[in-house]
């Protein structure tokens, strides 16, 4: 199927670039849509197929690429309000659905790679198509932003790469040439300690700056920042799964070896640091859209902490990051609607929304419970199975200075929502504040409906994607 899938959806992205037409060119998003929902339900009833050599439907892959389909028909559907609420150009429309359809294409099939060189292909096209969405605005902020986002890829791209050197360098010894992950888990008795710890570092520090974790965070608050809001729901989400993707998978070879209780520091120094770095700028930050991705920075360095502590931490971990991924998207497509009232992001210009948009105001209220994993978000399971795996594994002094730093979070978050839902703003034009309709909050209402739903009531088929995934790593 991704033999199909793949160049399908790369003629489409490029017919969408190429045609000016409004109605083909909304057609072509519609049936890219329907085309990968299809594409992942046909690899959910093909489990651990491999095709073409080097992609293999695993539990991890299904359960990431179901969760993408979902975020991505919303994203679209966001992507189109955003477009018809813009003075847009034919010419920037096709642009943005041909760089919205590549990036949903190449996060999809990195999340099927088997093969650590393959994925670092498609990691590198989302990070192309990326940078075209942030550039979307075409202004000297949208320009800082995308130049920022460009070079610490590219540094992270590198990174991978050189640990991907170093990783066959550690293979030189046994005659071994396939790098495929089936294969590193095979011989993971021959992998040389040495060059295995410089190929875990560079290819854990490359991978961060799609994850969202320190050290190199920094690319993805800009771009968040910086492109519409339904590439940044995109951002914010499924893209981060993909670099939690490539840890995971490198993580479950590395899990077999001598290395692993050093790797789990190095992991557990940047989980923490990552949740750290969230808090001081979560509560001193004024810009919404910079809140709702610095909020992403703490919640993927308490997957890691789930990771590293290990138990029933990874089964917390990968349910968070689905969890993750229907939550935070719902606030980035409410923001679109806040900046349709106030025409800023800053918390100094806003507030009362309540009066001017209920059903988006009551969305952000149940945004930040969900997103501050307060009961009943479903959130709330995965962060409280994650504090328990860091108790049971004896990490006592980093699980109280993390559920510290969770309450000046919640504290820094809340206030500037509590202002924006309730302060009266200081300047606004009421006249000028245009009429939305109910129906436009209601893919948020969804996905937050959805995350409740996976974490208090999942089906089976999704308790055993979770757990088919785990069992990756040596049992």
């Amino acid at each position: 199927m991704i033999s199909i899938f793949l160049p399908g959806a790369i003629l489409i992205s490029v017919l969408l670039y190429f045609n000016r037409n409004k109605i083909v060119n909304y057609s072509l998003v519609i049936f890219y849509a329907l085309f990968l929902a299809t594409f992942a339900i046909y690899q959910a009833f093909h489990q651990n197929s491999i095709e073409l050599g080097f992609f293999k439907s695993d539990a991890l892959g299904v359960l990431l690429l179901l969760t993408l389909a979902v975020v991505a028909i919303f994203a679209l559907f966001h992507g189109y309000r955003y477009i018809a609420t813009h003075d847009e150009s034919r010419k920037s429309r096709g642009l943005f659905f041909s760089a919205m359809t590549m990036l949903i294409t190449a996060t999809g099939v990195a999340y099927l790679s088997n093969h650590i060189a393959v994925t670092w292909i498609f990691v590198e096209i989302t990070t192309l198509s990326a940078s075209v969405l942030i550039y979307h605005h075409r202004n000297t902020q949208a320009l800082e932003g995308v130049w920022k986002y460009v070079f610490i890829c590219a540094i992270s791209i590198t990174f991978v790469f050189i640990g991907i050197l170093f990783l066959s360098l550690s293979l030189k010894q046994t005659g071994v040439e396939d790098l495929s992950f089936d294969s590193l888990r095979d011989n993971y008795a021959q992998l040389n300690p040495f060059w295995l710890r410089l190929a875990f570092l560079f290819i854990f520090t490359g991978f961060t700056a799609k994850l969202g974790l320190v050290p190199m965070y920094t690319a993805g608050i800009d771009a968040k920042d910086k492109a519409p809001a339904p590439a940044g729901a995109l951002f914010s989400s499924v893209l981060m799964n993909l670099g939690f993707v490539g840890i995971y998978r490198f993580y479950a070879i590395v899990a077999r070896t001598e290395i692993l209780p050093w790797a789990n520091t190095i992991i557990l120094i940047a989980a923490f640091l990552s949740v750290f770095v969230a808090t001081v700028y979560m509560t001193r930050i004024k810009n919404i859209k910079r809140m709702f991705a610095y909020s992403g920075i703490e919640h993927m360095g308490l997957v890691m902490l789930g990771l590293a502590a290990g138990g029933i931490g990874v089964y917390a971990a990968i349910l968070h990051i689905v969890l993750h991924a229907f939550v935070k998207p719902s606030l980035f497509f409410q923001f679109n609607q806040v900046y349709r009232v106030y025409h800023s992001k800053s918390i100094y210009d806003v507030g009362n929304y309540f009066k001017y948009n209920r059903a988006g105001a009551i969305v952000l209220l149940l945004g930040f419970i969900s997103s501050t994993a307060m009961p009943p978000s479903g959130l709330f399971v995965s962060e409280f199975l994650i504090f328990q795996s860091l108790f049971v594994s004896h990490h006592l002094i980093i699980l109280f200075a993390v559920l510290i730093l969770l309450t000046m979070i919640i504290w820094g978050f809340g206030s500037n929502m509590f202002k924006l839902l309730f302060t009266p703003p200081m300047i606004i034009n009421e006249a000028r504040i245009p009429k939305i309709s109910p129906w436009e909050s209601l893919s948020q209402y969804l996905l937050l409906a959805f995350a409740v739903y996976l974490a208090y009531n999942p089906p089976m088929y999704f308790v055993n994607l979770i757990q088919d995934a785990v069992k990756l790593l040596p049992q």
